[in-house]
């Protein structure tokens, strides 16, 4: 509940509890907070285990973390009874977008890998040769 609460952000808490409810009334006041943390949680066990208990046996096994959309969506990947395991190693991002780039540049796909790139990588990190100053397409005064 907690957890991204740095040393200074509770040293700031505790100091201001202490000049807002004093330090006679604080005890008290952290008693009655804990019992309405504690109060809350009961009532959301029961209201969990009333839901349970209504959706039937089928759903015992239900958890409500499943409905976070995260949750259900990494537990579906890791149910392998759709084939998405297959799916997802026989698919290389890395191929595909040397396929589309040589595609763009009007180059033929060569399966072997290139001297220049090693393991038939696409190098992004180089700028892209310009082409010569014969290779420019003619320049016509009248469309512009």
């Amino acid at each position: 509940m907690f957890n991204d609460i740095g040393p200074l952000e509770l040293v700031t808490l505790i100091v201001l509890a202490v000049l807002i409810f004093g330090p006679e009334k604080l005890p008290k006041v952290i008693q009655d907070v804990s019992r309405t943390i504690r109060k809350i949680r009961d009532f959301s066990e029961s209201a969990k285990q009333d839901i349970r208990q209504e959706l039937g046996p089928e759903f015992k096994d239900f958890e409500f973390e499943d409905l976070n959309p995260k949750t259900f969506i990494r537990k579906q990947l890791d149910n392998d009874d759709l084939g998405l395991k297959e799916i997802r190693n026989g698919f290389d991002l890395k191929k595909e977008m040397a396929e589309v780039t040589d595609a763009v540049d009007g180059r033929d796909a060569d399966p072997s890998p290139s001297p220049a790139a090693p393991g038939g990588r696409v190098d992004m990190t180089k700028k892209p040769e310009t082409p010569a100053a014969d290779d420019r397409p003619p320049f016509d005064m009248d469309a512009t």
